[in-house]
């Protein structure tokens, strides 16, 4: 029998079930009780979710019935309000007919203009008058976010538990408790955060066709914060799980190859190198211009080397390594990152594991990406011992040469660990040329004895490469 397709309602509910029907039912009562919050440390503040300003059609000037002085009083504790303040505030008896919306426009350019004090009070005018509910609720969002725009996260927390207080049934009640997450997410309570995100899925539920698209987006963020706040506490199961949800969407979320790149190092960190590389493999094919690239780059090659194909770990590198010349556009800083520690990290992992050519492909390349002296330096004294690896004394002597002839460009700022190499590269020119002389000298005099055909002697043991520093 054919069934009809689900409609949009529909396929929103089986989504947020999908996300853990029980726990999520379980959490919607948690986040309710927002009226006492912690501390908390000073955080960027979390952009607004919605336009603050009401549709032509939303806004009402009917004059409502005035506030009880007990909420009223409430509303200027929340924002800060003095007695003086709140005798000024007070709304008249007779109330008249007002422009808020020019009122809500002239608070708002206070607080863009940073005049905190003189734009709190005007939003809680606004609350404390006979405006439209619609005007209160955008009133009370941009009152919450005067709060964050001073780190005050505290009074934001409350000023949102306010609100849901006073509008209990109201259809914005998932956006305010959105935002207390978020606001929960600045503070670094994460577990709080995540209750409060499931809180929104769940309350979600109720929603009316008409705004479908409103709640959807609701939704969406919500799961991306859950996502979000799992990876930042280092749950690393939770968050590969909440991730790969995401990307199973229809249609997949707009932030796709963020979200990819974090469960591609869930994944790596889980030790599931198998998945991390089809993971990585498809990113690459997909993501084109993601900015991401590069890290995803290193996460592959790592993940390669750890089940074993060493070759295709190389070439992910190389690959990295040439990004510079493709003539595609990169953020330069991200990209020389994360060419230096994948350069640097495997290179070494293949010299240890002995298999110096590898290492010296990878080398070669890294030295020709820059000229400076902290940038070849280091490069070279590996180059040198991975010479020296391979018995090749004269080339290994060329490298170490080539850093004690620009000793005198090292700049007056340059750190312990650069001059420590133009140190170490000194030593090595020293031994290795006392080692030459000595087995010319050797050669020399058993041809002396007629003893031309002697072996020559074991080559020069190179020390282990050891940096792991990303700046090589």
């Amino acid at each position: 029998m054919h069934r009809p397709p689900p409609r949009a309602s529909t396929r929103l509910i089986q989504t947020i079930c999908r996300w853990g029907g029980p726990v999520v039912v379980a959490l919607a009562f948690i986040a309710q009780g927002g009226a006492q919050e912690p501390n908390a440390s000073q955080r960027n503040p979390v952009p607004p979710l919605v336009p603050a300003v009401p549709a032509a059609n939303e806004t009402n000037l009917h004059a409502l019935p005035a506030l009880g002085e007990e909420t009223k009083t409430a509303w200027q504790h929340f924002a800060g309000g003095s007695n003086s303040f709140s005798q000024a505030a007070a709304p008249p008896k007779q109330v008249e007919v007002e422009d808020f919306a020019a009122k809500l426009e002239t608070a708002r350019h206070n607080r863009l203009s940073r005049q905190f004090a003189v734009a709190t009070a005007g939003y809680v005018a606004i609350l404390q008058s006979a405006a439209p509910e619609s005007l209160q609720r955008n009133a009370l969002i941009e009152l919450a976010q005067t709060a964050l725009d001073q780190n005050n996260l505290v009074r934001a927390q409350q000023i949102y538990a306010q609100g849901l207080a006073r509008w209990p049934q109201d259809d914005g009640v998932p956006e305010l408790i959105l935002r207390q997450g978020l606001v929960y997410r600045q503070m670094g309570l994460n577990s709080l955060a995540i209750a409060k995100f499931y809180t929104v899925m769940t309350s979600a539920l109720t929603i009316k066709s008409e705004r479908f698209d409103y709640y959807q987006q609701l939704v969406l963020r919500a799961q991306n914060e859950i996502a979000g706040a799992q990876y930042d506490l280092g749950r690393w199961t939770e968050a590969a799980d909440s991730l790969g949800r995401l990307l199973k969407l229809d249609p997949p979320p707009d932030n796709h190859s963020t979200v990819q790149c974090k469960l591609i190092r869930c994944l790596v960190a889980l030790g599931r190198h198998a998945d991390a590389c089809a993971q990585a493999q498809d990113f690459l094919n997909c993501q084109t211009n993601a900015p991401e690239r590069p890290e995803v780059h290193f996460l592959y090659a790592t993940s390669l080397k750890q089940i074993g194909r060493g070759a295709d770990a190389l070439s992910q590198v190389l690959a990295l390594l040439e990004e510079q010349h493709s003539g595609k556009t990169r953020e330069t800083d991200t990209l020389t990152y994360w060419q230096r520690r994948a350069g640097n990290e495997i290179a070494n992992q293949f010299y240890q594991e002995g298999e110096p050519l590898k290492a010296l492909d990878i080398y070669l390349i890294l030295a020709a990406l820059g000229s400076s002296p902290e940038w070849q330096f280091p490069v070279w004294y590996q180059l040198g011992l991975v010479y020296e690896r391979l018995n090749q004394p004269v080339k290994a002597l060329e490298y170490y040469g080539n850093i004690a002839r620009r000793e005198k460009e090292l700049p007056a700022t340059a750190t312990p660990s650069l001059k420590a190499v133009v140190e170490m590269a000194r030593w090595r020119t020293d031994f290795l040329g006392w080692r030459v002389k000595t087995e010319k000298a050797g050669l020399e005099f058993r041809s002396s004895l007629g003893d031309a055909a002697a072996a020559p002697s074991s080559p020069v043991t190179a020390p282990p490469l050891h940096s792991k520093d990303p700046t090589l």
